[in-house]
């Protein structure tokens, strides 16, 4: 399934959380929810991912933890905010570059309408 694909279902199934769960709740809830709804079509989901950082040769003790990751494939960063910020953005672009990855999605589940709060990134430098 390409990343593309992904993103389709990935989609979908925060809209139906969203639509389930409306705004206003943890990140860990709607964590939850997406990883329930994105197995139960069937596709490999790990949560808490840690993603290690590697400078000068040298890995470091400290790393990062993406929130949920599809297929090996698409990184998903899950917010519960007033509103996204850039800095947002620029959290989900260093995971992808750090994992190594094309596609990531950020979320902000703590609107009315998720609609127009989906952020997608590419590492085009990968």
């Amino acid at each position: 399934m390409s990343e593309n694909e992904i993103s389709k279902v990935v989609l979908d199934a925060a809209f139906r959380v969203h639509s389930a769960l409306g705004p206003g709740l943890l990140e860990s809830v709607y964590e939850a929810a997406l990883t329930h709804e994105l197995r139960k079509q069937g596709l490999e989901v790990e949560t808490q991912v840690p993603v290690p950082v590697v400078y000068d040769g040298v890995k470091l003790a400290i790393g990062f933890r993406l929130d949920v990751l599809v297929e090996g494939k698409v990184i998903l960063e899950l917010k519960s905010c007033e509103n996204l910020i850039p800095i947002h953005s620029k959290q989900l672009l260093n995971y992808l570059r750090l994992a190594d990855l094309r596609l990531g999605l950020l979320f902000n589940f703590n609107v009315e309408s998720l609609k127009g709060n989906i952020i997608r990134l590419a590492n085009n430098l990968r």
